[in-house]
This record gives structure tokens, C-alpha cells and sequence, in this order.
């Protein structure tokens, strides 16, 4: 038994119809999350206008404003008189914040404006929250200070409008450096700790819709209102679980951690200008701008009004777009779902046994080998990744996410069309279409109850897909004419197409070619399923497919992927408008006047080569390289460096009183030992402690970090590893001894080494540089961009 789920007498005509009714609904859902048209600023006072916002971003957002900087003092300072003059209660949070991650304990001097708005019988504080500082390398225009912008366009249009609910605007510092605003928020300000509804606003790009991709768990309220309330509502719980298993975070998971319930919201397309000198005003997308801002108001207007208690949940809901819908339902329909898709799998799998076009051995043969082509698209979206790089090395830098991708993205649908269509003719001849048709529908199932396991709201994204193509299946099996079986299966397909290629777009925006295998593995899924529509074309099994498909087809697929890949290069080469990234950064060990420039570029550009020109690494003062780096010998600066003073040391634990430098901003401590605990106090401020867990790589095992510390400087205290260390970190070390100058060699029992970097952004202290032309921008390296004056100390 090995027939076709049913023939048709024109089945180029049967064929074409089917895919173009595919296609149609890819385009059109595609169309449907575009962003908003922005509203000029002769709209009403009442609504969100992208160029009153955009006013806003030219007074505030044209410079870098990392934490710590004067631009960032100036900012804040337009921020609070602004929200002053719409009549907020302004207060500024000074404090320091605090993080920790793998080997590394982060701290920083923040300033959180706290800007509240009064309610009138308030059953709660909902709390609108973005980050006024940006990445060192650029302005930040979307990243982050569009939803600032935002926030004052939306006080403005709230006007006098009286809400029941306290609205609290709060704009942290700090963000880029580990969410240390919103960390001091929660641990130290009244409001922080009272908890409330929070609505996140961020961007890891430069265009694309506002997307609520992230909430707090039970969020069955909020979700309604998010649905109900937004003009424009886009994301879906797929996003939602996705980034709950994620190491990613925003200010959203300290404040959430404390107790908020909340949504985050961003938009993610063009995000090769993230963290870069390109997410400025010139970039940003007016529409996500608008977007963004249309959401932010309508949320505050329907929750500053709102019975905030009532919106307290016991469950998650799954939500999502389906053909211009939002379709929101509990997550105790998850299962149901999940389960009645896998009976609708076996249904048809069933009627089709009955119907004699295919046997169980064979359907079981499909879907145990219908993994093959999955894992066949994710090696090759991957290998054609690793061809990119070695084909130009600047894509490494970028982390996959490219200006120009789409040749490269259409290449990678090509592979896993390819893998799927091999593997199709090859397993059609033994087990017939009917079996392989079947057999792949097993995966999108099997997904959904493995989902809706670990990942409830991400079950739909399978289950659906499976669930309908089933039913479509059955309905073509039942019909008896011709025209209503094409119909039928056709329709059973369209949910595939409405969610799998959206998944695999996202897939691309957030984590680019460097992970193309996910989008590989979805688009795979997405060919599985539409087996039915492409089978129209093709004969009955037991007549020989004809070698123009049988070889032409999957030749012809091959040649355009590999077509693709030149002309992507060609397409995606560097300009002025299209640049390309370079790292570069000076350090000088002030113990010894040795200075030099390092680069961890793959490839330097001419201009770097300017800088760098070897792999010497040597005359680099003590735990201060980090990987492999091109290097170079510089001219001394005359600034002042570092200091380090022990006020007390107790066994392994060292108090230590450290200053950066004058017209330093930032000050690194590198740690021969692991670190285990750190505290970090500042004059006027509370102290505050992290542990650490873990070692830093490539470099010294412990590090600390003051971003924005005070010119008095601060007390830092360390507890470090105990003296017995691992053969590992025991080779670190000495490694990373034998690049020094005059500190270098073992250290003896009892000291500690301890190199401390104060950092300068800019190299117009330095002699004879030249800036960075056009086509080049800053790569997105903590280190790049900066002066660091060194000196390595012995405690």
C-alpha cells in the first residue's frame, strides 16, 4: 500500500493553486506586522505623534550616553525638567547598582528618574519604564531612547485627564552595564518594593513592529488587556517562552524578580545597527517609533484606569495573530490542542490504512525518517554560515545579524526546501506519498506535546499547523469531488503558512545567520507539512517521477543556493551606508610608560592595520588581554591612572579603596584568583553585595567593574578562591603573568595580583590619531573605543 492521498486529472493546475494559496498567505501575514504609519505632529493633542516624539530624541539622543558620561548627565537633566513642566513629581535616584555573571561582579553609579503621576483612587502603581543610557559605540536612538522619547510624548497626550491608578514613568541608568538602574530601583527605592503592573519598553534594532515578547508569569490578565486595548497588538507566547529559557535579560527580570507583573515590549528588525554608531536618528524607523509610543498610551490610559487587583491571574494564556486575529485561550486548552492534533495525525493516518494508500510499517518509516531532512536543513543552514565567515571574516563580528541578509536568508529556505524535497522523492518510491505525507505530519504533532510540556505557550506554533493539515487531509480523504479535495487540503494547509515561515523571520530577526539553523529547522517543519500541496504535481507512485523532477528540480535547487551566496556578498557589501565594524583600543601600563593598540578583529581593516600589526602580546600589562588579539605600539599618554590601597585584608577577603583616574570613567579590576564575593561602596550611597560564581575566559579567572564610578572613587571589597586551585586556572594565571613587564612571574604564597584599568572613552588624548572613516563603525566589544591606563598591584 504505498498510493497517493487521492490523484487529480490537472495537476499543474491543482499544483500551482495549492502553492500560490501558500504563498499568498506567507505574504500576507508577512505585510500584516509591518508597523504603523507615524502620525505628524499636527495630530490631535490626544494621540501619540512619532514627530512630537522625535523632538524629543534630537534635544536628548545624538551622542553616546553610556553611564557614567556628561552626555548622560545631560540628558537626564532635559528628561526630569521635561516631565517637571508636565507637572510630574520628579525625583532622581542616586545609588549604586549591582550584577554578577560568570567570573565578573558589576557595579555602577546610577541616576533613576522617578517621575509619578498622582491617581485619583489609585488600586495600585503601574509603572512605564525605559533606560535612558546607551551602548558606549552609539547614540541609542532605539535602543533605548525612542521609548523615552515615548514616555514624554505619552505624558503629554494624557494631559489633565484624570486615572484612578498612580502612574510612575521611570527612566533607569545603567542598563547596558547589566540592568544596574533597575536593580538599585527595586533593592533601594520605596517604590520598588511595592510591586505594581509594569510595562518594559526596549529595542534590539532599528525598525519592525512593537512586539510584547516577554511577560510575568499568570499573566492571563494582562494579556487580555494587552489584546483588548492596543489598536495594533503584535508578538505572540511563542516569544514568551522562548525568552523565559534564554539567559537574555532586561530591566524587566530584576523588576518582575521583585515582585512586578508586567509585559516587556521591542521591536527587532535592522539589527545590524544595534549597539552600533548606526542606531541613531537617521535610522531609526519612524513607524516603530510610532508603534511603540500608540501602545504606551493606550496601556497607561486603560490600566492608570483600571482595577489593578483584578487583573491577578493563576495561569498563562497562549496569544497569538492568526489572518489578521488575535486569538488568545487558557493554557488548559494547551493539552486538548496538543492532543486532539496528534489524533487528527493518527485519524488520517488511520483512513488512509482503510482507504489502502498507505500501510503502518510505512507511515512509521516516514516519521522516524522524517528527521533526517530536519537535521539535514540545520547542518547545512549552519555550514553555509561558517562559508560566510571564512569568506568574509567582518561577518563574525557581527554575530550573524548582517545588513543585507536576504539573499542569504532566501539560501537558507532553499537548503531546507532542498533537504525536505530529496528526501521526499527518495522515501516516496518505497513508502508512497501518502506514507511520507503522514509520517512528516508526526513531527509538527510530537512538537506540540513536547511543548506543551516545557513550553505551554509555545504549543500552538506545532500543534495548529499539524492539527488543521490533518483535518485537511481527512476532509480530501471523505470528499468525493475533485475540486473540493484540492480545497480541503489546501485550506488544512494555510495555518502552516500563517505561523512556521513568520517563526523562522523572527528566528532570523533576533538571532541571525549565525544561528540560521533554527529558521532552517522551522522552515523544514513548514515543507513538511505542505508535502500534500507539492505531491499534486506528481504522478502516481508506481509511474517513474520524470528526471526534470526527479534531477531537475533538486539540481536547480541546489545551483540557486549556491547562486545566492555571491550575490548576497555582492549585495551585502560595506559602505558608508553599510558599514563595516572594526574593534580598536589603546591600553598603556602606567607602572612602565608601555603602551600600545589591541584589536580582536579576525581581519583588521586598513584603518586598524594603521594601529595593528602583529600578534605580540608581551608588553600588554598582566591580565589585561582577553582572547586572541592583534596588537601594536603606541605612543604614552600623559593622564592619570589608577590606584589601588588596601585598607584591610582578612585571610582571603581584601578591602580595598580604588580610584580610576581623573576624567576616568570607568574603573576594571582584573583578579589572578576566581572571585566568590564582591562589595562595592561609594561616599553618599549604600553598600552593596554580590556573589560570583565561575571564571572568566581567556583572561585573569576574577573581575570586577565600577561603570560611572564617583571621581573620589569608591571601597571595594573582594573574597577570592582559596589558594588551592585547579591545574585550569592555575595555567590562566601564569599564562596570563608571563605577558606582563615588571609584574610578571609566579605569584608568591600569600599575595594576590590584582591589574586595574581605568578606562577613558575617545582616543583624542592619544598622539597622531586619526579618526574612523566612513564605513567603519566601533564593533560592539565592551573594550573598544577606550583609553585604558593600567597598573598592576601586588597584595
Amino acid at each position: 500500500m504505498k498510493g497517493k492521498l487521492f490523484d487529480v486529472p490537472r495537476r499543474t493546475l491543482a499544483g500551482v493553486s495549492a502553492l500560490l494559496a501558500l504563498a499568498a498567505v506567507i505574504v500576507l501575514t508577512a505585510m500584516s506586522n509591518s508597523t504603523m504609519q507615524p502620525l505628524p505632529a499636527s495630530a490631535p493633542a490626544t494621540q501619540f505623534s512619532a514627530e512630537r516624539a522625535l523632538r524629543h530624541l534630537e534635544a536628548f539622543a545624538t551622542r553616546p550616553r553610556p553611564i557614567g558620561s556628561q552626555a548622560g548627565a545631560q540628558a537626564r537633566d532635559y528628561l526630569a525638567g521635561q516631565l517637571r513642566a508636565a507637572g510630574l513629581d520628579v525625583r532622581v535616584q542616586r545609588a549604586v547598582g549591582a550584577n554578577s555573571s560568570t567570573g565578573l561582579a558589576a557595579f555602577g553609579q546610577v541616576h533613576n528618574v522617578v517621575a509619578t503621576r498622582r491617581g485619583t483612587d489609585p488600586t495600585g502603581t503601574v509603572v512605564i519604564a525605559a533606560h535612558y543610557d546607551s551602548a558606549a559605540m552609539g547614540p541609542g536612538a532605539s535602543d533605548d531612547a525612542a521609548a523615552v522619547a515615548a514616555m514624554l510624548e505619552s505624558v503629554r497626550a494624557l494631559g489633565d485627564t484624570k486615572l484612578r491608578n498612580d502612574l510612575v514613568f521611570l527612566m533607569t541608568d545603567g542598563e547596558e552595564d547589566g540592568v544596574l538602574g533597575a536593580e538599585a530601583f527595586v533593592r533601594e527605592h520605596p517604590l520598588g518594593g511595592k510591586g505594581g503592573v509594569l510595562l518594559n519598553w526596549e529595542a534590539r534594532g532599528v525598525s519592525g513592529p512593537s512586539l510584547m515578547f516577554e511577560t510575568s508569569r499568570d499573566n492571563a490578565g494582562l494579556v487580555g488587556t494587552f489584546a483588548s486595548a492596543v489598536p495594533y497588538p503584535r508578538g505572540d507566547s511563542m516569544m514568551v517562552e522562548l525568552y523565559r529559557l534564554l539567559p537574555n535579560n532586561t530591566d524587566f527580570t530584576p523588576m518582575t524578580a521583585a515582585g512586578f507583573t508586567g509585559m516587556n515590549f521591542a521591536y527587532i528588525q535592522e539589527s545590524s545597527r544595534y549597539h552600533t554608531a548606526d542606531d541613531s536618528l537617521a535610522h531609526l524607523n519612524r513607524g516603530s517609533l510610532q508603534h511603540h509610543g500608540t501602545n504606551m498610551l493606550a496601556l497607561a490610559r486603560t490600566l492608570g484606569g483600571a482595577d489593578l487587583p483584578a487583573l491577578a491571574a493563576d495561569h498563562d494564556v497562549t496569544y497569538f495573530r492568526l489572518f489578521g486575529i488575535m486569538i488568545t485561550y487558557p493554557n488548559a486548552l494547551v493539552w486538548p490542542l496538543a492532543g486532539l492534533a496528534v489524533a487528527a495525525v493518527a485519524g488520517l493516518g488511520l483512513v488512509a490504512w482503510r482507504r489502502r494508500v498507505a500501510g503502518p510499517v510505512r507511515m512509521v518509516a516516514g516519521a522516524l525518517s522524517a528527521a533526517v531532512p530536519v537535521a539535514l536543513a540545520v547542518v547545512l543552514a549552519q555550514g553555509l554560515w561558517e562559508v560566510l565567515v571564512a569568506m568574509r571574516p567582518d561577518y563574525y563580528g557581527m554575530g550573524g545579524l548582517l545588513h543585507r541578509p536576504d539573499a542569504f536568508r532566501a539560501a537558507v529556505a532553499v537548503l531546507a526546501g532542498l533537504a525536505v524535497l530529496g528526501w521526499y522523492l527518495v522515501l516516496r518510491r518505497w513508502a508512497g506519498p501518502a506514507a511520507a505525507a503522514v509520517g512528516a505530519l508526526a513531527w509538527p504533532a510530537l512538537l506540540g506535546v513536547v511543548c506543551a510540556q516545557v513550553a505551554p505557550g509555545a504549543s500552538f506554533m506545532f500543534a495548529l499547523p499539524a492539527l488543521c493539515a490533518a483535518l485537511g487531509g481527512l476532509a480530501a480523504l471523505l470528499l468525493r469531488r475533485t475540486v473540493w479535495r484540492v480545497v480541503a487540503l489546501t485550506a488544512g494547509l494555510l495555518a502552516g503558512a500563517a505561523l512556521l515561515p513568520g517563526l523562522a523571520l523572527a528566528a532570523f530577526d533576533g538571532m541571525g545567520l549565525a544561528l540560521g539553523g533554527v529558521s532552517a529547522a522551522v522552515l523544514a517543519l513548514f515543507a513538511l507539512t505542505a508535502l500534500p500541496a507539492v505531491e499534486l504535481w506528481l504522478p502516481e507512485p508506481q509511474r517513474p517521477v520524470g528526471r526534470p523532477v526527479a534531477f531537475g528540480v533538486p539540481l536547480a535547487a541546489a545551483a540557486l543556493a549556491v547562486a545566492l551566496v555571491p550575490a548576497g556578498l555582492a549585495l551585502d557589501g560595506f559602505d558608508a551606508a553599510n558599514p563595516r565594524r572594526t574593534h580598536l583600543a589603546y591600553v598603556m601600563d602606567a607602572d612602565t610608560g608601555t603602551a600600545g593598540w589591541v584589536s580582536a578583529d579576525l581581519d583588521p581593516s586598513d584603518w586598524t592595520k594603521r594601529y595593528v600589526s602583529g600578534r605580540d602580546t608581551a608588553f600588554l600589562p598582566p591580565g589585561y588581554a582577553r582572547g586572541d588579539l592583534w596588537t601594536g605600539r603606541a605612543p604614552a599618554v600623559d593622564v592619570d591612572g589608577p590606584r589601588v590601597r588596601v585598607l584591610r585584608k582578612d585571610g582571603d577577603t581584601y578591602r580595598l579603596r580604588v580610584t580610576a583616574g581623573r576624567g576616568a570613567r570607568s574603573l576594571t579590576l582584573r583578579v589572578e584568583r576566581p572571585i566568590v564575593e564582591a562589595t562595592a561602596k561609594a561616599e553618599g550611597m549604600r553598600a552593596v553585595t554580590v556573589p560570583v560564581t565561575g571564571t572568566r575566559a581567556n583572561t585573569w579567572p576574577g573581575e570586577v567593574r565600577f561603570r560611572g564610578i564617583p571621581a573620589g572613587g569608591a571601597e571595594i571589597t573582594i573574597r577570592v578562591a582559596g589558594e588551592a586551585r585547579t591545574a585550569g586556572e592555575a595555567r590562566t594565571a601564569g599564562e596570563a603573568g608571563a605577558t606582563g613587564t615588571g609584574e610578571a612571574g609566579a605569584t608568591g604564597a600569600g599575595e594576590l595580583r590584582v591589574t586595574a584599568i581605568g578606562e577613558r572613552d575617545g582616543f583624542a588624548a592619544v598622539p597622531g590619531f586619526t579618526p574612523m572613516p566612513p564605513g567603519l563603525v566601533a564593533a560592539t566589544r565592551e573594550d573598544g573605543g577606550l583609553v585604558a591606563i593600567t597598573r598592576t598591584y601586588r597584595l
